[in-house]
């Protein structure tokens, strides 16, 4: 695999070009998050891993700046910051993967692997529909009754994951694990806020709601 590291500290970067190098990957390091930024927009990676406290630009703006951009390639935090809040808002800013220093490295190359895994597999869909609803997911656009509604990157995850199930009750947990890829509850409201806004795009300016609340159990799409 093509792989990019954004990391400052040359100790922990050097251990992990090494590795990754053994392991047959090209790497390219480099170490300012604005620089990093250059080469991540040109794309041809496959995975990156992005430490959070980046000088030049921070590792959030960095993956913030790339997904408003529709630049898709899979990333990992790698980062001190752990708290569960901070995971969070690692996943909310872009990131598909969250690893806290100190880590093993088995670990990280594990997480690399399932990630470009998962982002290799193909659509057996390309374009998904629920009434008036249309997601194309080769052109990254969605539309209802022919008005193009625009969706962050977690937003478009989240209304993807729900229209590939469409008329199944998708639990919290359900979402949480597909669309934050949490295995654990935060014991936050980011699914219900994420939800929230979806609504207010999708079904608030028109007729008829195609998103539902099943009480005690989830939400669902359907026409």
């Amino acid at each position: 695999m093509k792989l990019l590291l954004i990391e400052d500290d040359q100790t922990t970067a050097a251990y992990i070009v090494k590795g990754l190098r053994e392991e047959g990957h090209v790497v390219d390091h480099v170490a300012d998050g604005r620089d990093g930024l250059v080469p991540a927009m040109a794309g041809g990676y496959d995975v990156m891993i992005v430490d959070r406290m980046l000088p030049g630009l921070d590792g959030l703006s960095l993956l913030r700046a790339l997904r408003s951009a529709k630049v898709t390639v899979p990333a990992i935090f790698l980062t001190a910051v752990g708290g569960v809040d901070d995971r969070i808002e690692g996943l909310q800013a872009g990131g598909d993967d969250y690893l806290v220093k100190p880590f093993a490295f088995g670990e990280l190359s594990a997480r690399i692997a399932v990630l470009a895994r998962r982002a290799s597999q193909p659509m057996t869909e390309t374009v998904l529909t629920a009434g008036d609803l249309r997601m194309d997911l080769i052109a990254r656009t969605v539309t209802r009754a022919g008005r193009t509604i625009d969706l962050l990157p977690r937003e478009f995850a989240l209304l993807e994951h729900l229209l590939r199930r469409k008329g199944r009750v998708q639990t919290r947990t359900m979402l949480l694990e597909a669309v934050w890829d949490l295995s654990f509850d935060p014991q936050t409201n980011v699914v219900e806020t994420h939800v929230s806004r979806l609504r207010a795009k999708v079904d608030k300016p028109f007729d008829r709601e195609l998103i539902h609340t099943v009480r005690g159990a989830g939400y669902k799409i359907e026409a």
